[in-house]
């Protein structure tokens, strides 16, 4: 099984970054097979200074506040929920390991650079595809289609929960064989996609995509390979526009979106000054470990989640643990697991595919109206939907407590302070020694953050009055990067600016570009699957893979509303 966090990265003209007790990442050279086809990460400015580890605590501590203090609220209006795990499922998509499955086997060396390069190109989903015989089990008979799963009935809270549903959770081992864990883990060529809830239901929709494409494009005669590949084409292709034209401006100035698409990239692997286009990509660290690293301020303490799990349902709102708690992966299925040692024992609980109770609604996640469908709102009464929380400097309070599942920890030791998810990112960052902040807006030659905005910000970030004057003189002198871009963000309404915005666009830009598959090398390409030939959000796509229609999009229904008078 994948894990969640490396060990060590393949930092091209670096050698083999490995972690040792002292904190740092020591360099050597790849020394086996193996080694030479790690994933290519570079390095895309200058080395930076380490972050005291008395820092990186205090800091951790301060971004994960206790719920019982008062918080600003950062709502963003513009984002719903479910672009927070959309752009998890895409740093899994961009992050994939394509030549895992064939070590030890003949690759040729295009396959080679081209299966551990970042790439937009759902290998996710689709692994080496259906004639690879490690990832023909991800794939139905035909060979064609993408497995789907079957819920298990639950009794709680009604007879509407208490039967299977088919094609509503990830297709899973099962077996007699292995421990609990084992036949729970999901049939996709990346588990990491089964670590939350919400992540492995995203995915769940996408395997529904391509199914729905094979359906429609089956009408015009294709089969067997020849339909499989126009499929994935068709897919891939509608998911990188999506990225482009949905996702990116939510979260990015758009003017930086616009600016890189197109009149290109101005820092990362710059077309004719060190690479052509058709070179194989590497993935910056600064990215990677820093600027990606957005979407962790985006995370919900709780989530208004179908009619059962609500703020006013039966099951209560359903909370960040439940949504680990609920996998296969860094859960266990078992509604009496109460803290993450209880998600770190792989044996616990009698339940291995997802509870019918906790298929998704996604309504909830994503907003309808956008595509002018009304029909699809939720009913405010039991919550309504769910907006992410503004990219700023703050994040929620259960992140301080991490199931060790989610980053690769099971049966390991590890100090209680490694389960903080903020710790966890500033000492990776801090083991590379990543440039700062003030090292990243040198190199692209814009104006960096004033002391006060680092440590101030707009006043809705965290406050960081906690530190010593000799940490916050720290700080300022030299910001960890991924710290840094939350700050831009947060000064700059909420969006990714001149450090943090650029260095992920271009990133994307990049790895559409590097892809078999690539929208950036078809230019006058155009989704055919939206509402016009300009238009392809992800509503949309979640309206074509559930043939839009409510009942399969919010399987469980609404709450029933009480008779008149009662």
């Amino acid at each position: 099984m994948k894990r969640h966090s490396r060990d060590s990265f393949f930092v091209v003209g670096e050698g083999v970054l490995e972690f040792g007790e002292n904190g740092k990442a020591v360099a050597r050279q790849p020394s086996t097979t193996e080694e030479l086809r790690r994933f290519r990460f570079s390095r895309l400015g200058p080395k930076g200074a380490e972050t005291s580890e008395e820092l990186r605590v205090a800091l951790a501590t301060a971004m994960t506040p206790d719920p019982s203090v008062p918080q600003p609220d950062s709502e963003n209006p513009a984002v719903p929920a479910g672009f927070t795990y959309l752009g998890q499922f895409v740093d899994h998509d961009l992050t994939m390991d394509r030549t895992e499955t064939q070590l030890g086997s003949d690759v040729n060396l295009d396959e080679l650079l081209q299966g551990r390069s970042p790439a937009l190109d759902l290998d996710s989903v689709y692994g080496r595809g259906p004639r690879d015989k490690d990832d023909q089990a991800f794939y139905a008979e035909d060979g064609v289609k993408l497995k789907i799963g079957t819920t298990t009935p639950v009794p709680f809270p009604d007879e509407g929960t208490n039967v299977p549903f088919e094609g509503f959770d990830l297709p899973r081992r099962g077996g007699d064989a292995g421990t609990a864990a084992d036949r729970r883990l999901p049939l996709i060529p990346d588990a990491r996609n089964d670590e939350n809830l919400v992540i492995a239901q995203t995915h769940l929709a996408f395997i529904r995509f391509h199914n729905r494409v094979v359906d429609e494009l089956a009408l015009t005669g294709l089969t067997g390979e020849r339909l499989f590949r126009a499929a994935k084409e068709l897919v891939v292709r509608h998911y990188q526009y999506m990225l482009k034209t949905d996702f990116l401006p939510r979260i990015i100035d758009p003017a930086i979106v616009d600016d890189v698409f197109t009149n290109g990239r101005r820092f990362f692997e710059v077309p004719g000054r060190y690479y052509g286009r058709d070179n194989t990509p590497t993935m910056p660290i600064e990215f990677s470990v820093a600027s990606y690293r957005l979407g962790h301020s985006m995370i919900r303490g709780a989530y208004q989640w179908n009619r059962v799990f609500n703020s006013t349902g039966p099951g209560g709102i359903a909370t960040l643990f439940a949504l680990f708690t609920f996998t296969g992966v860094a859960g266990n299925f078992d509604p009496s697991s109460q803290t993450p040692a209880d998600l770190d024992d792989v044996n616990r609980g009698p339940i291995f595919t997802l509870p019918s109770n906790w298929i998704t609604d996604f309504r909830r996640l994503y907003d309808f109206t956008e595509a002018g469908r009304d029909d699809l709102v939720p009913p405010a009464e039991s919550g309504g939907g769910n907006l992410t929380k503004e990219i700023d400097t703050l994040l929620v309070n259960p992140l301080v407590g991490l199931p060790a599942g989610t980053f690769g920890g099971r049966g390991t030791q590890f100090r209680e302070i490694e389960r903080n998810l903020a710790f966890r990112n500033l000492t990776r960052a801090s083991m590379m020694d990543l440039a700062s902040g003030q090292q990243m807006a040198e190199l692209m030659g814009v104006e960096p953050l004033t002391a006060e905005q680092i440590l101030k910000g707009d006043g809705g970030g965290v406050s960081l009055d906690a530190l010593t004057d000799e940490q916050k003189a720290e700080l300022v002198a030299a910001t960890p990067l991924w710290f840094y871009v939350l700050r831009e963000a947060e000064v700059n309404s909420g969006l990714m600016g001149p450090v943090g915005g650029r260095i992920t666009a271009e990133v994307f830009h990049r790895a559409i570009e590097g892809s078999r598959i690539s929208i950036v090398r078809s230019p006058y390409w155009r989704p055919t699957l939206g509402p016009d030939s300009s238009t392809f959000r992800m509503v949309d796509l979640l309206l074509f893979a559930f043939e839009g229609k409510a009942d399969l999009l919010n399987p469980l229904g609404d709450p029933v509303a009480p008779p008149a008078g009662a």
